[in-house]
C-alpha cells in the first residue's frame, strides 16, 4: 500500500508519525472516508467541507487547493494500481510539546490512506440495539475525529459479523445511529430519522439521502424517536459513504416487511449519481 504523507506518496512502510503529534497523544485530528468510483471520488465537496470545520474547531489551521487535492488522490490510484477505491483522508494537529495546547496548529499532519474493495458488497443487513449508549458530543455537535471509542465498544459488543449493524440510543434512550451509519426508516409513506439533536455524526451521505427526499419531494421527519418507532418500520435503512444505502431486514430479530420501494428507489438514485456529483448541491 501506498500512502499521502505531508506532500509525498510513500510505501506506507515509509510513512513515520512523531510520538508528539497531538493526533496521536491527544486525538486531535479530523478524518473523512469516501469512495473513488472510477476515478471520480463522490461528494467531495461535501466531505471537505465537513472537514474544514471540523478542523477550524479543534483550532487546526489547514487548507488544500481542490487541484491539489485530486493530484493526490490521482498518485494513489496509480501507484496503488486502482480505478475504485476506499479513501480515508486524516489530518492531525501536528507536533507540540507535552501538555495541553491553547494554540492554533499550524503545522498538521495531513495523511491518505487508499485501498482496494471487495468485488462485491452487501445490499442489506441485520440491526441490533446496542447496550452501550451513544456518547454525548464533546464539543457543540459531533466531529468526525479520531475520539473513536464509544465505536470501538459497541462494535466488541456485536463481534465481528460484517452483516449486523449495532444501533446506538442515545443518553436519553432515543434511536441515535449506527456504528458506522446513519439510520433512517419508513412509515406510512413518510421517512424517519433521527435529529442531530441526539448528537450524531451529520452524515455526508445522510445529508445526500435527504437532499434526494427533498427534490423528489418525499416526506421526511428528523426528530426524536424511540425504539419502537423504528422497530414498527414498514422499511429501514442505514447508510454510510462507503457502503451507501443497505436495507435492514430486521431489528433484534424483528423482521421488516420485504417490500422497499423508497429504499430501493434511493439505491438506484446514489447508484446513477455517484460517478457523476461532487456535490450534494448538485442535484
Amino acid at each position: 500500500m501506498f500512502v499521502y504523507m505531508n506532500g509525498s506518496v510513500l510505501p506506507v512502510e515509509q510513512a513515520k508519525l512523531s510520538v508528539f503529534d497531538h493526533g496521536y497523544m491527544y486525538g486531535l485530528g479530523i478524518f473523512e472516508t469516501f469512495r473513488i468510483y472510477d476515478g471520480h471520488p463522490f461528494l467531495l465537496d461535501d466531505h471537505f467541507r465537513r472537514l474544514k470545520e471540523g478542523l477550524l474547531q479543534l483550532g487546526i489551521q489547514w487548507s488544500m487547493e481542490k487541484e491539489a487535492v485530486y493530484t493526490v488522490l490521482e498518485q494513489l490510484l496509480k501507484e496503488n494500481k486502482l480505478h475504485d477505491a476506499y479513501v480515508r483522508w486524516n489530518v492531525s494537529a501536528g507536533v507540540e510539546d507535552l501538555g495541553l495546547y491553547t494554540g492554533i496548529y499550524e503545522k498538521p499532519t495531513t495523511v491518505v490512506y487508499m485501498k482496494s474493495l471487495p468485488s462485491s458488497m452487501a445490499q442489506h443487513k441485520k440491526a441490533q440495539i446496542l447496550d452501550i449508549r451513544r456518547n454525548t458530543p464533546e464539543g457543540s455537535f459531533r466531529l468526525k475525529s479520531h475520539h473513536y471509542l464509544n465505536n470501538v465498544l459497541a462494535k466488541r459488543e456485536i463481534g465481528d459479523n460484517v452483516n449486523v449493524e449495532g444501533i446506538f440510543l442515545s443518553q436519553d434512550g432515543y434511536v441515535a445511529e449506527g456504528i458506522v451509519s446513519n439510520v433512517f426508516w419508513v412509515k406510512g409513506g413518510t421517512v424517519y430519522t433521527p435529529s442531530l439533536e441526539t448528537g450524531i455524526l451529520n452524515g455526508v451521505t445522510r445529508q445526500f439521502i435527504l437532499k434526494l427526499l427533498q427534490k423528489e419531494g418525499i416526506s421526511y421527519v428528523e426528530g426524536l424517536f424511540n425504539q419502537q418507532a423504528l422497530l414498527e418500520a414498514d422499511e429501514a435503512f442505514v447508510t454510510n459513504s462507503i457502503q451507501e444505502v443497505l436495507s435492514l431486514t430486521s431489528c433484534n430479530h424483528i423482521e421488516f416487511p420485504t417490500n422497499n420501494p423508497i429504499t430501493t428507489w434511493l439505491q438506484k438514485q446514489y447508484a446513477h449519481a455517484r460517478k457523476l456529483l461532487i456535490s450534494k448541491d448538485e442535484l
